[in-house]
């Protein structure tokens, strides 16, 4: 066995090192900065051990091919995390004032405008995304991790791990990109609107809404299914009141197990062979793209439905139309507060973020009945 073979600094090349100082940056800003830390330092880390020369980690064989083949490739991980997500949404928001539902739909628009700004990135020579490519990519629009590497790992697995950063880390940078967002397309006496008390949901109503939501998206659109008929699991332990030991796990040790395993899975895919090309830069863009597309529009539709409505809402809670939970929700009701000190907007703005969550898988079950 030759020296070159034992040593791996010796055979290390510039895009393996170019790409362990990129997981470097994703391990700080989960530390330093707490930008996601729960995805982003598993992610980091798992980067970290794909580009370490001859140790094979990420190859056929190695511990985080494993996690891939067995957890992304079936899709199994983003779905059991969907479970958890779901455990931990309250849809109380959305049912006491059910109209929010249009905000959560309207912030999807930066889906579907980002898969045609993929595709005329394309026709232009650019880079070369396939019309699956730019569904995938689009789906960053919705500030939903899992949803993005659940439709990325069926549409474009070669894409899987810049699709992730850029999701994941646009998650994390909502406070930052939000707020001039939310600001350019409203005025301070819109933004200074107070909203009224939101009405006491039922238990019943509580139980009956996710067991009513899949039956109805499912059925027509069974490409929905697994997602979505996850997430109401989820939420339906929460609510039933009879399962405590299976709401529990879910919402904690489950989520978090699978979250380890779903991070590392995720950095396999960042090996310097795969991750360094333009067709990643397009994806960062892209993905900025969606993600602010989504906010306005969720931002304009609010606007739009108090030229209707004697009861006037605030236009900021359309912002939180993209499924960042609970993180778009805080940044409204900040932002909101900046305005009036009096003017607390939280849960009326949950209700849009929860909706952006089933807006999104909705997005992801046409884009696979389309294109698988």
């Amino acid at each position: 066995m030759e020296i070159t073979e034992i040593i791996g600094l010796l055979n290390i090349t510039l895009g393996q090192l170019s790409m362990i100082l990129i997981c470097l940056l994703l391990l700080y800003l989960a530390i330093a900065k707490k930008f996601e830390p729960l995805l982003l330092l598993p992610i980091g880390f798992g980067g970290l051990l794909a580009n370490i020369p001859e140790a094979g980690l990420a190859d056929p064989g190695g511990i985080l091919y494993f996690f891939y083949e067995n957890g992304i490739k079936t899709t199994a991980f983003p779905l059991i995390i969907f479970m958890g997500v779901g455990a931990l949404t309250d849809f109380g928001p959305l049912l006491a004032n059910p109209k929010t539902m249009l905000l959560g739909a309207a912030a999807q628009v930066g889906i579907f405008a980002t898969v045609f700004g993929a595709v005329g990135l394309s026709i232009t020579g650019l880079v070369d995304f396939s019309i699956k490519d730019a569904a995938a990519i689009g789906i960053i629009g919705g500030a939903d991790g899992p949803t993005a590497i659940y439709v990325s790992s069926i549409l474009a697995p070669d894409l899987l791990g810049a699709i992730a950063v850029a999701a994941y880390s646009y998650m994390a940078l909502v406070p930052l990109i939000q707020p001039p967002i939310m600001k350019f397309f409203t005025t301070k006496k819109e933004r200074s609107i107070q909203m009224i008390q939101l009405r006491e949901v039922s238990q019943t109503e509580r139980i009956l809404f996710p067991i009513l939501l899949v039956l109805v998206v499912a059925l027509v659109l069974p490409a929905s299914a697994p997602l979505l008929g996850m997430f109401c699991l989820g939420n339906l332990m929460r609510e039933a009141g009879v399962v405590d030991r299976l709401n529990n796990t879910v919402q904690n040790s489950l989520i978090n197990i699978v979250t380890i395993f779903l991070g590392l899975a995720v950095g396999s895919k960042l090996k310097a062979d795969g991750f360094l090309e333009t067709e990643t830069l397009g994806i960062l863009l892209l993905g900025a793209v969606a993600f602010s597309i989504g906010t306005a529009s969720g931002v304009l539709m609010a606007k739009g439905m108090n030229v209707f409505s004697k009861t006037k809402i605030n236009p900021l809670i359309g912002a939180a139309g993209v499924s960042a939970v609970p993180m778009a929700a805080r940044v409204v009701n900040k932002v909101g507060l900046d305005e009036n000190p009096q003017n607390f907007l939280l849960m009326h703005a949950m209700g849009p973020n929860v909706a952006g969550v089933i807006g999104s898988t909705v997005a992801a079950g046409i884009m696979i009945t389309l294109l698988s």
